[in-house]
């Protein structure tokens, strides 16, 4: 199977997008990533792209004002230069147009620091502890033009400590996080998880880690 080629899209240091690059470099992964795009200049996660030899690209939000579309037209240039197959959302803070959305429609993901359908949107983990849930996590999903709304592809869960706070628990989800994206991705890749044919929800099947 030809590797798909995939462009992770940033704007901070990229913590899942480094997770994305290390399990792509073994010859048996199904993508390779091919492409880094941030919206933000400084992002720290280029510099982390380039030191491994990964194309990136800046398409600077506020070059466009408030024209979403215009930002998005410009971000799908650097996609079709060089012939990008999926997309993933690793913490890239623009909401997107239904212009783009539709455009990828089941060949772009995001991963969110809860178990959908539950806290979508920011503050996640004060979310949850907040509502003295038991168990919380993360979800890798499609992306549809409802927000955190699409076709949950893998999620993976833990158990809430009563001494957890928001920092605490954000960190061990993120453990999660880091896991469970480049096994979605490589799903989706090989065509096991599609958004509208075939399995689109799988919980992990390791035990709750606490």
């Amino acid at each position: 199977m030809q590797r798909k080629r995939v462009a992770v899209l940033i704007s901070g240091r990229g913590s899942n997008m480094m997770a994305l690059i290390a399990a792509a470099k073994k010859p048996s992964y199904p993508a390779e990533i091919a492409l880094v795009v941030s919206n933000r200049p400084d992002a720290g996660g280029l510099r982390f792209a380039r030191s491994e030899h990964i194309a990136t690209a800046v398409v600077d939000h506020t070059a466009f004002g408030k024209d979403r579309e215009a930002f998005e037209r410009a971000l799908q240039a650097e996609l079709d230069k060089h012939r990008i197959d999926l997309v993933c959302l690793a913490g890239f803070m623009r909401l997107l147009t239904p212009w783009f959305v539709k455009r990828w429609e089941g060949r772009l993901i995001n991963i969110h620091p809860a178990l959908l359908p539950a806290f979508k949107g920011l503050d996640t983990h004060a979310r949850a502890l907040a509502a003295g849930v038991t168990h919380h996590g993360a979800t890798v999903h499609f992306v549809v033009t409802e927000m955190d709304a699409g076709p949950i592809i893998l999620q993976e869960e833990l158990e809430v400590r009563k001494s957890d706070d928001a920092h605490s628990l954000a960190a061990r989800v993120l453990e999660i996080e880091h896991r469970i994206y480049p096994t979605a991705l490589a799903r989706v890749a090989r065509g096991e998880r599609t958004i509208a044919g075939g399995p689109s929800h799988d919980r992990n099947d390791r035990p709750p880690k606490s």
